[in-house]
């Protein structure tokens, strides 16, 4: 899997950070979620996992040609819009040794291989049940 990166949410150390990959997807790094309470509002499908990044780690799809890489809608991939302002990003944990080995990824992180797709329609104007889903955001 080829690599191009997109972006990272700071300047200093490992974070989250935005990769377009020659499969037509996205490599989402951000932090494994240990909160307890963040984990039972989850429903995580058998063989995927999550991540929790910055919503503003969205912002360098524009890097990708895209337009805007503000997220509209709350849907799969992105599970959950929590108060302190970040996202729960759901998709499939990437163990490709290529891919990985060209990334800093610390203890406390991992990546997930979410659909270009997927993304992308998020970025479109939410729907009604979007909205609402967006007004009661995660404990």
């Amino acid at each position: 899997m080829k690599l191009r990166f997109l972006g990272k949410n700071s300047k200093q150390g490992d974070c989250p950070t935005l990769y377009a990959t020659d499969r037509g997807t996205y490599l989402v790094q951000g932090w494994q979620i240990f909160a307890n309470d963040l984990l039972m509002q989850l429903d995580i499908p058998v063989g995927k996992t999550a991540v929790e990044v910055p919503t503003e780690l969205f912002e360098f799809l524009t890097e990708d040609g895209l337009p805007t890489g503000e997220i509209r809608r709350l849907e799969d991939p992105i599970m959950v819009l929590t108060p302190n302002g970040t996202f729960v990003v759901q998709g499939l944990e990437v163990t490709d040794p290529e891919a990985l080995a060209g990334m800093a990824i610390p203890d406390y992180e991992t990546v997930v291989e979410v659909p270009k797709a997927a993304i992308t329609a998020l970025l479109e104007e939410p729907r009604e049940a979007d909205l609402q889903r967006r007004a009661q955001p995660a404990l």
